[in-house]
């Protein structure tokens, strides 16, 4: 894995992403010298949700059709409800998560967005969090669910809500330099 400031990491969202859940690792991965690529559905910029309202904007760098896994370090899925729901009916997006899987690249999931590895099978006996509200979900695809702010299950990095973003960002930052196995929450 590539030290912060040399990796290159993609973002999929689709309007209705949580804003805190895009912005505050897209910035805060760029400050660190990462190179951050955000792909949507169509390419086209987004508009976040942010608490109970529509929130921001946020610019996009391609579509979805275009992202490979293999241009990238990781990817980091923000959730919120409309954005993982949107997400998860793209095949694009589905195939792009296990892409990075099955490459051993972290997969970051926070929120609601773990809906998406629920989606593309992923879920599987693997250790994760998430919203209280999907919990149900992660249990029903066969995951081990916990009440953490960060857990790490190769290559997975889940997190429960936007409380949690300084541990999960921490996490993703972690598991670029030295592997999603060894990040301590």
């Amino acid at each position: 894995m590539p030290a912060v400031n040399e990796a290159k990491i993609l973002i999929l969202a689709a309007s209705g992403f949580e804003q805190s859940e895009l912005e505050v690792p897209r910035d805060r991965l760029r400050a660190a010298g990462a190179t951050v690529h955000v792909a949507t559905p169509e390419g086209d910029d987004i508009r976040g949700w942010d608490k109970d309202n529509w929130g921001e904007q946020a610019a996009a760098d391609l579509s979805l059709a275009e992202a490979r896994a293999e241009d990238y370090d990781a990817v980091v899925l923000p959730g919120g409800q409309i954005n993982p729901d949107i997400l998860r009916t793209k095949s694009e997006a589905i195939d792009l998560i296990r892409a990075f899987a099955d490459a051993g690249k972290p997969v970051a999931a926070i929120c609601h967005a773990p809906w998406l590895l629920i989606e593309a099978g992923l879920a599987k006996g693997k250790r994760m969090t998430s919203y209280k509200s999907i919990r149900t979900d992660l249990r029903n695809a066969g995951a081990q669910v916990v009440d953490e702010s960060l857990v790490a299950d190769s290559p997975f990095l889940t997190s429960r809500s936007p409380a949690d973003l300084d541990d999960f960002v921490k996490g993703v930052m972690d598991a670029l330099m030295k592997g999603v196995d060894r990040v301590a929450a």
